[in-house]
């Protein structure tokens, strides 16, 4: 049997000092997490992390760079996650739009609340994408090639 990832895409996201997550009930436990979700079939990466920012979030996202490419080992589900994440800006709120039933609420948090909830992140991931945000680490779009 061939070994396949899981493909993921991220969107971090920091509007007036504070980073958006989405709260949402995972293994019998809320979580934290960047608006983030698998890539779909015949799906560009970057329409993925649109798409998913928008179930998640009721929001458009517009993606204006790459923060980085992630591979983190879930040993206790022998999963591994390839994760594109991405930095940009909200253009939209659809106000009509309901969440991702998964979705509990959406939060805008500061860096030090989300460190205060370090054990309820999702993975490990959410905190280093954000750290990498912080960091500078913007990489330009046109890294990614969608052939077709």
């Amino acid at each position: 049997m061939t070994w396949k990832p899981h493909a993921t895409v991220a969107a971090v996201i920091e509007e007036n000092g504070k980073f958006l997550l989405v709260e949402e009930h995972v293994d019998g436990k809320n979580v934290y997490n960047q608006p983030a979700g698998h890539l779909e079939a015949n799906e560009s990466f970057i329409n993925a992390v649109i798409r998913e920012t928008e179930e998640e979030t009721a929001t458009i996202f517009q993606p204006d760079y790459l923060i980085g490419l992630y591979r983190w080992v879930l040993t206790a589900k022998d999963r591994t996650y390839l994760r594109l994440c991405f930095g940009g800006k909200l253009t939209e709120r659809l106000e009509n739009q309901a969440l991702d039933p998964d979705i509990i609420r959406t939060h805008w948090l500061t860096y030090d609340e989300i460190i205060a909830k370090r054990d309820s992140l999702r993975s490990p991931l959410v905190l280093e994408c954000i750290d990498d945000y912080r960091s500078g680490k913007h990489y330009p779009l046109e890294l990614l090639k969608d052939l077709e």
